[in-house]
């Protein structure tokens, strides 16, 4: 993967810029804070794939699916 760091600093100043090299090379762009990254500016890429396709395999495991859950099975709820 290509990519390309610049400071908060140098992008605020060429923000334009960056974006259309991103649309152009599909390059991406790590903006950095302090020497750190923070954000990444990258092409859209659009998930063609249904709801239930995006679902596919994220199952992790399937217990009685039928059988009543009380409250205190809620692990948000702790």
């Amino acid at each position: 993967m290509n990519t390309e760091e610049v400071s908060k600093t140098q992008f605020k100043a060429k923000a334009l810029e960056f974006f259309r090299q991103v649309e152009a090379s599909g390059k991406h762009v790590i903006v950095t804070d302090n020497g750190r990254p923070a954000i990444e500016v990258r092409r859209y890429k659009a998930d063609e794939r249904t709801p239930l396709e995006r679902l596919r395999g994220s199952v992790i495991e399937l217990i009685d699916p039928f059988e009543p859950v009380g409250e205190d099975d809620w692990e948000a709820l702790s």
